[in-house]
């Protein structure tokens, strides 16, 4: 059986700015279609710009973007590490914005609205303000505005970084709960180690300047996610192999 071609390939990209400061230099990356691919590496690797990139919020300085399927490249949700919600509006209305955007009338739009609340656990807060929310829940909604479009790609920049750990594990569980039911690829940059070996399929170690990569690990789909596995020597090795790679990523020699 052959290798399915890949949702989008990054081909030698690289991304200057106008300081002159280079992001990522000569960069590639072929993002499986249905994978949950996570980026790790140091602050400054260019993980948030690669996802940038990505979703098309920037453009590359060289190299090319090649989507398989054209379609795909205009259904990407996206989060951010704040959930940035419009502070006067209720938990619906932020949800439904993205359909208010693409002309879709309020009535219309509230089936879809009310079962994406479902799928992250507020279908009992539509019309909570953002700021009678928790931190888990503010970024709940945030997931929900994304999804709500019920895009091919979700792109994620560090979304629980500013959570507690508990809320992390419970929001992890539900963010991979929700992917099997959507059957959306994620692309998720974090710099938990354990976070990216619990979540994934795949984990690509970036490298401090420019983005390389400095080790590819595969994780198998197969493997349920619980706290059996969270506990199990065969997690402990996975993060012993991305602790090392992310050593190697700082530049420090492998031990």
């Amino acid at each position: 059986m052959g290798v399915a071609e890949p949702l989008v390939s990054l081909r030698g990209i690289g991304k200057s700015f106008a300081n002159g400061v280079a992001a990522l230099e000569n960069f590639d990356l072929d993002l499986r279609d249905g994978e949950f691919l996570t980026l790790l590496g140091p602050s400054g690797c260019g993980k948030s710009t690669a996802l940038r990139l990505i979703a098309g919020l920037a453009t590359p300085s060289a190299g090319v973007i090649d989507w398989r399927d054209s379609a795909a490249a205009h259904n990407i949700g996206f989060v951010f590490q704040e959930a940035t919600l419009l502070p006067w509006a209720d938990v619906f209305a932020n949800v439904y914005l993205p359909l208010r955007l693409a002309g879709k009338t309020r009535e219309a739009a509230a089936p879809l609205v009310r079962e994406t609340l479902a799928l992250v656990g507020l279908a009992d807060y539509e019309t909570a303000l953002p700021r009678q929310l928790s931190g888990g829940m503010k970024m709940r909604v945030a997931i929900a505005r994304a999804l709500v479009t019920r895009p091919r790609l979700l792109l994620m920049d560090e979304p629980f970084a500013a959570l507690d750990e508990v809320t992390r594990f419970r929001l992890g569980d539900d963010l991979l709960a929700m992917k099997q039911r959507l059957d959306t690829t994620i692309v998720f940059v974090t710099h938990s180690i354990y976070e990216s070996v619990y979540l994934s399929t795949r984990i690509l170690a970036l490298s401090a300047r420019g983005g390389a990569t400095v080790d590819a690990i595969d994780i198998d789909a197969a493997i349920a996610r619980d706290e059996e596995f969270r506990t199990s020597s065969e997690f402990a090795q996975y993060c012993r192999r991305a602790s090392a790679a992310l050593r190697c990523a700082y530049g420090e020699e492998l031990r």
